[in-house]
């Protein structure tokens, strides 16, 4: 069947947008939506980054509010000062990002502002007792006393999610929920997102994971660059279809052609590597014109392996050679001058300054290309963002805009951008696409191809299984901190990678798999 953008038949929608926009001065970053969300009924919102997904989500839940359009509720137009009334109204956001105290337990952190209490006295009896059924609910392995800011991700978006479900809620509005969630995790918030649609909850559901939205939707909204493209029926949509609307065109393989194994001298080896005292152990290599995967469950050690590495956690290594030459005491200064860069699978807290303008945030690794005297060359500065926005297509409206102000896409691209301007020969990249939609997915993988053609050695930690096996020449598996298998040529699939990461065998020397 043809799929065809509908218009939503007449009758009350539990919360509908009409001709809904936005705009920051001259500049409109949405505009024109009309969609609608009904009690009972998972309707899922798609687009690359920068379509105006997060946009949309702010304005229907307070954060924001909307220069064009009107909002009603059961038939009632309706105006939000801010988040407090939409959540009062019944609708509440889950955001991408975690935005909890970290130094709060999770029952702090769940009843925050609306506290039980006792007489005089907080109940924190009944706040722990409520919080473990909800928790429960959500599939989470932490308890109502644990700190938050000692939990894994993963636990902190479940904690997240349940604290959006502690009251009855009529529209619950769920921004990429699986970005941090192993499989099993996923699952279970499938699950509830299910269950929510079975109690008459309206969900709107955000993700850059088409197999959760065909699985999960009932009708899916497209948006790209701002507008709405239209409304299908999911039954209408597989996932190619929905990814040919996001990017408007048809697309072509999503990775480039494997280049085989390279024979050239190492440009990193390491070995001997022990992480975190013993915690985590290691010894690779990885050769010019070669992209070395690293996989694993999460857990496994992987990003503590490279930290350890750049010198971001203790570590000490019988040897690291780069380029031929030994490398002593090593931290990322030191790393970075012998020519081995990485990119941090946390762009946000770790990668870039959000509040810092996109220049800056370029070239902040490689002042010395840009402004070789004490002074720093304004004009310099400025063409060379110009040229990594035309080379890494970053879209921007202005080059004013923060770091923070980009779509994770771009972020992720401007990152990129940012390390190889120190003209690095080893990149390591720590979950390349995470949070990225599949368009700028495209882009990325042929960048990376782009560096290893041009001699460049690349590794690659992700934990997306068709990413590992569709970018690799080599992947190493790791489990329970240690490399457990080597994959090569028509070995490196899916089922392998996840047998050596999850099997029982317990042998810690790397073994290839025939």
């Amino acid at each position: 069947m043809t799929p065809s953008a509908i218009i939503p038949p007449a009758g009350e929608a539990t919360l509908r947008a009409e001709g809904l926009g936005k705009a920051y001065g001259p500049v409109t970053v949405l505009s024109g939506v009309t969609l609608d969300i009904r009690a009972g009924e998972v309707h899922a919102v798609i687009g690359e980054n920068g379509a105006g997904k997060s946009t949309l989500m702010k304005l229907l839940s307070g954060y924001v509010r909307p220069t064009e359009g009107q909002l009603t509720m059961a038939g009632h137009p309706v105006e939000f000062e801010d988040a407090v009334q939409a959540e009062a109204a019944g609708i509440v956001l889950v955001h991408q990002e975690i935005l909890l105290a970290p130094d709060l337990t999770v029952a702090q952190n769940l009843f925050l502002g609306r506290e039980l209490s006792r007489g005089l006295w907080i109940d924190d009896r009944a706040m722990n007792r409520r919080t473990a059924e909800v928790l429960a609910r959500v599939g989470a392995t932490v308890r109502p006393n644990d700190r938050v800011g000692d939990m894994p991700l993963a636990q902190r978006q479940l904690v997240q999610i349940a604290r959006a479900l502690l009251d009855d809620r009529k529209v619950v509005i769920l921004d990429e929920p699986t970005a941090m969630l192993a499989n099993d995790e996923v699952a279970a918030l499938i699950e509830i997102v299910r269950s929510l649609r079975a109690q008459g909850v309206a969900v709107l559901y955000i993700s850059h994971r088409l197999e959760e939205v065909e699985a999960l939707a009932d009708r899916v909204t497209v948006l790209r660059d701002g507008r709405m493209i239209g409304t299908w029926p999911a039954i209408e949509l597989d996932q190619r279809r929905m990814a040919e609307l996001m990017v408007g065109r048809e697309l072509d393989m999503l990775y480039p052609p494997k280049r085989g194994l390279s024979s050239a001298p190492p440009a990193l080896e390491v070995e001997g590597l022990s992480v975190d005292h013993g915690r985590v152990e290691g010894s690779f290599t990885v050769r010019p014109g070669e992209v070395l995967g690293i996989g694993g469950m999460i857990g496994a050690g992987r990003t503590e392996l490279i930290e350890g590495l750049m010198g971001l956690r203790p570590a000490h290594a019988a040897s690291i050679t780069v380029n031929g030459q030994r490398v002593t005491h090593p931290d990322v200064g030191t790393m970075m001058r012998a020519g081995l860069v990485y990119l941090t699978e946390d762009r946000k807290g770790k990668g870039l300054l959000l509040n810092e303008r996109l220049a800056p945030n370029l070239t902040l690794q490689a002042l010395d290309t840009v402004s070789p005297g004490v002074v720093l060359d304004r004009a310099a500065e400025a063409g060379a963002l110009n040229r990594a926005v035309e080379e890494y297509d970053i879209r921007v409206r202005s080059p004013d805009l923060t770091a923070g102000q980009l779509s994770g896409g771009n972020q992720q691209k401007l990152l990129l951008a940012k390390v190889i301007m120190t003209d690095p020969s080893v990149v390591i990249i720590d979950e390349p696409t995470r949070g990225i939609d599949i368009g700028n997915k495209s882009q990325i993988y042929l960048f990376i191809d782009q560096l290893v053609r041009a001699g460049k050695a690349c590794v690659v930690i992700s934990s997306e299984m068709p990413e590992l096996v569709g970018l690799s020449d080599r992947v190493l598996v790791m489990r329970a901190g240690r490399f457990v298998a080597e994959l090569t040529g028509q070995d490196i699939t899916e089922q392998n990678v996840v047998f050596a990461a999850a099997s029982s065998h317990h042998d810690t020397n790397t073994r290839k798999i025939a």
